[in-house]
């Protein structure tokens, strides 16, 4: 039974909280989102007990029953939620006893709200997972699909936002598939960490009832039972490995959007947003800001934030459970809820993305982009490299002084440099050439790039290696 005050622990006190206390302490704010996992476990807790002789036949039906009622309330808005019961798990106890009657207070038998709490945290841990996982399959598809529209399509890449050596930009946006894919990759290795069953551990020593936890692992789909009753409701690593995967997916997004808010500057007019993706100007009519990727590159903040306050909530917390740990919910459910927000528009804007493919051609090919393609050309004829770096770099400073690209010089400008320089040398500084000629795995020729393409259809889809 609870005490009069409605807690579960009230028979010890005999004064009422203060109601600025109880309200400062109280989690069902945030903590009711864990409801259906908090059933899940509770029902699950109850065969257990079933299973141990706690419970007759008839007592666990009727506390399933009563479960599934509770459920049933909480789906279609009828649950009468009272704040004063601090959190979720208390809520849904309360109602379940107030449904079936006093076999509902038999259902904490052995259990305790630390390791309820650990369970419903990992229970709902384990599925948000899998949507960040789906989350991340529908922006690589939109981004191999805008990759195929543009395989031949060059562009220049940088490297200290300068104009570097000519690439594809199907090479560009392939780069972010595999950056998506690593951040699967940790979530599916970080899954593995989420995936044990901290229900028996009770308040930190261990339920003192014979409880078979690894049927009940098996039963709610665990790979195996904590094997330390004070490090099960102690422990948030899980918790933390995914702040961490995600703060590193936000970062991998916010470049994403940040190279796409930099080729939509007129400065370099690479890219045009969709009206429904960006947005005006209050007082300058001709604006056109990308304001929804401008958010995306700064919602990485809150991402990094979140890690940060539950790592420094945990760094100096004894074992084993203290309130303090509460403290991870809001940071948890909100770099969720901003995630899922994030995946919703990222896949509609990058469909919707117009590519200036001629713009970024003559880019491609502008400020000496091939010069290294003229040092690969000299090594070809028998030159060290680091005397064809010096040839080449003497070559274009004469290009900067006579205002003429490499591709403008004539072969008797170019033989002042080196006597090996032929001819051929036109045709080895295109861009179609500078291409070509990078077809090792992992490169930037059409070739390479179509293989990249098929490799990456055939990624996606698997599931990802943990």
């Amino acid at each position: 039974m609870t005490s009069s005050s409605g807690k579960t622990w009230g028979s010890r006190f005999g004064e009422a909280a203060d109601p600025m206390a109880q309200a400062f302490t109280a989690s069902l704010r945030f903590d009711r989102r864990l409801w259906a996992h908090d059933i899940e476990g509770s029902a699950a807790w109850a065969r257990a007990l079933g299973r141990a002789g706690l419970l007759t036949t008839a007592e666990r039906d009727e506390l399933l029953r009563g479960l599934a009622a509770v459920a049933a309330e909480i789906e279609s808005g009828r649950f009468p939620f009272r704040p004063e019961l601090e959190d979720i798990h208390t809520n849904v106890e309360r109602r379940l006893i107030e449904l079936v009657g006093p076999v509902g207070g038999k259902l904490h038998t052995g259990r305790s709200r630390n390791d309820q709490i650990a369970l419903d945290e990992r229970l709902y841990l384990r599925e948000i997972i899998g949507h960040v996982d789906a989350g991340l399959r529908e922006i690589q598809a939109a981004l191999v699909a805008r990759a195929e529209e543009h395989a031949d399509a060059p562009m220049p890449g940088y490297t200290h936002l300068q104009r570097a050596q000519p690439i594809l930009l199907a090479h560009h946006l392939l780069a972010y598939v595999l950056m998506f894919q690593r951040d699967r990759e940790r979530l599916a290795d970080g899954r593995a960490r989420v995936n044990v069953l901290p229900l028996g551990a009770s308040a930190l020593a261990g339920a003192a009832f014979p409880i078979d936890r690894e049927a009940l692992a098996r039963e709610l789909g665990f790979a195996a039972p904590t094997a330390n009753s004070l490090d099960a409701v102690s422990d948030l690593d899980h918790v933390l490995e995914f702040l961490g995967a995600a703060a590193i997916l936000g970062m991998h997004l916010s470049r994403l959007a940040a190279d796409l808010t930099l080729w939509a500057t007129s400065e370099f007019g690479f890219v045009e947003f969709a009206d429904a993706f960006a947005t005006g100007s209050s007082i300058m009519p001709q604006k056109k800001n990308p304001d929804v990727a401008e958010l995306i590159r700064g919602k990485s903040g809150r991402l990094y934030g979140n890690l940060v306050a539950v790592l420094t909530t945990m760094k100096g917390l004894p074992l084993t459970y203290n309130s303090d740990m509460q403290e991870d919910k809001e940071p948890l459910f909100d770099t969720v809820d901003t995630l899922e927000a994030i995946f919703r528009v990222v896949p509609p804007m990058l469909g919707t993305l117009t590519f200036k493919v001629e713009r970024m051609r003559e880019a491609a090919g502008a400020n000496y982009s091939t010069a290294t393609d003229l040092a690969d050309y000299l090594v070809r004829k028998g030159m060290a490299f680091r005397e064809a770096h010096e040839v080449v770099g003497r070559t274009v400073r004469h290009g900067l002084a006579t205002g003429k690209e490499l591709s403008q010089l004539s072969l008797e400008e170019f033989r002042r440099f080196s006597p090996l320089i032929g001819p051929d040398v036109h045709d080895a500084l295109t861009v179609e050439s500078s291409l070509n000629a990078r077809a090792v795995l992992g490169g930037t020729a059409p070739g390479a790039v179509k293989r990249a393409l098929d490799a990456a259809r055939e990624m996606i889809v698997r599931a990802p290696r943990a």
